[in-house]
């Protein structure tokens, strides 16, 4: 189920309220948050003050996990 809120602050970015909200950030998150509010983009990096975000769903963004691969210039190290 998503959830709407509405931003109250000033100079608020849409990761950083979703840092807040979720205590995670990523490029699916943002994602999902503007497939959610068509025209969100457009206002720009800052939210206004007053304007209404829906959220995408806990579970639907909990879930997602991503597997990166670390290459280091050293090789592995033997212990």
């Amino acid at each position: 189920m998503t959830q709407t809120v509405k931003v109250v602050g000033d100079n608020l970015p849409l990761d950083l309220l979703l840092v807040r909200k979720f205590g995670l950030s990523g490029q699916r998150l943002v994602a999902k948050t503007l497939a959610l509010n068509p025209g969100l983009a457009a206002l720009g990096l800052v939210l206004p003050a007053g304007i209404e975000v829906v959220l995408p769903d806990a579970a639907d963004v909990t879930d997602e996990t991503e597997t990166v691969s670390v290459v280091t210039l050293f090789g592995e190290s033997e212990s």
